[in-house]
């Protein structure tokens, strides 16, 4: 367990940031985050807003790992990622592709709210279209899909050799149930499981009612790369990682659980700094190649100053770091 800091030396090299969205993602224009620095290097606490203090406590866990403890050893120096497309037209699938570069696998996100699964389908055809017949294509419904729904999407979205839906209904026991139902259908597709994952109090019940077939892990929501190791280990699936939306701080963190796994097979979902504007780091974390290598990202000073949030959020994620360090301090399991 990685000892904690004092709040006074947390909050003293805490920076709050807000950084500016090319496509909104997730419903976000702006993504804010808090970064720090500790004798390691640099961490980062950007749970979602509307997350509560004890699963956002696990986010801050995982900026301390990197700030005051360091990762694991590395088994390799680079990692594959893929490209990440919101749920834009299809007319612009292209411009949102030419930001990742050398990528030949892309995340398309699906059954956003107030679209339908012929704005998916468009979407994903244009995808392969632009990518062609070799890419690897996956889609991620972020749990928008009944089980019925999800069929009937897939059903559709099937004919463009998907590599995997990511968490296309909410619950655990509609994921295992999706599992027999594509197959009684005859529906070729792989299931996996994000938000059953990240966000559960017992993230291996997935693997025991067989609810997956591949797990994606995040290394903040999980409480960091050690912790986020350990539960691909007790799932015994294969694994992808993924970001949170992320600034480089925090997606170095991505880079170091993926460097850190026995088995990788899959792109990992840690691109999305190419979402941004703008990114806080000297050298920001975008993909080179088709690939992101490890590294310890350092803030730039003037990017700091220039992205720092307005002074009514910088109190309020103040506040809620010091919040979730007292529940760590209290034992929240990390």
């Amino acid at each position: 367990m990685t000892p904690l800091p004092a709040a006074a030396d947390l909050l003293a090299s805490a920076h709050v940031v807000a950084l500016p969205m090319r496509v909104r993602f997730r419903g976000v224009d702006v993504r804010e985050a808090v970064v720090f620095e500790g004798p390691c290097g640099w961490g980062e606490f950007a749970p979602f807003a509307e997350y509560p203090d004890d699963e956002a406590a696990r986010w801050l866990a995982g900026g301390i790992e990197a700030a005051y403890a360091g990762w694991p050893a590395a088994v390799r120096d680079t990692v594959p990622v893929n490209a990440t497309v919101p749920a834009v037209p299809a007319d612009r699938v292209a411009d949102v592709l030419a930001r990742f570069d050398g990528c030949t696998t892309a995340k398309v996100k699906v059954a956003e709210r107030g679209q339908s699964v012929d704005d998916d389908v468009d979407r994903v055809a244009a995808v392969r279209d632009v990518m062609g017949p070799s890419a690897r294509i996956r889609v991620d419904a972020n749990g928008g899909w009944s089980e019925t729904g999800a069929v009937e999407a897939l059903a559709r979205l099937a004919a463009y050799d998907l590599e995997y839906a990511e968490q296309p209904c909410a619950t655990v026991e509609e994921l295992a149930s999706l599992r027999i139902a594509l197959a009684r259908n005859g529906i070729n597709v792989l299931v996996a499981a994000d938000e059953s994952i990240r966000k559960a109090e017992d993230p291996v019940r997935v693997a025991r009612l067989g609810a997956a077939d591949l797990v994606v892990v995040k290394a903040a929501p999980l409480g960091g790369v050690r912790a986020a190791l350990e539960v691909v280990d007790a799932c015994g699936l294969p694994a992808v990682v993924s970001s949170a939306l992320d600034t480089s701080v925090g997606i170095a963190a991505g880079i170091a659980l993926a460097a850190a796994l026995p088995e990788l097979d899959h792109a990992c979902g840690l691109g999305t700094v190419s979402l941004f504007e703008r990114d806080l780091a000297v050298d920001p974390l975008r993909p080179v190649a088709g690939r992101l290598a490890t590294a310890h990202p350092v803030p730039d000073a003037t990017a700091l100053d220039e992205l720092a949030a307005a002074p009514d959020r910088q109190h309020w994620w103040r506040d809620r770091l010091a919040r979730c360090l007292d529940l760590l301090t209290e034992g929240v399991p990390r």
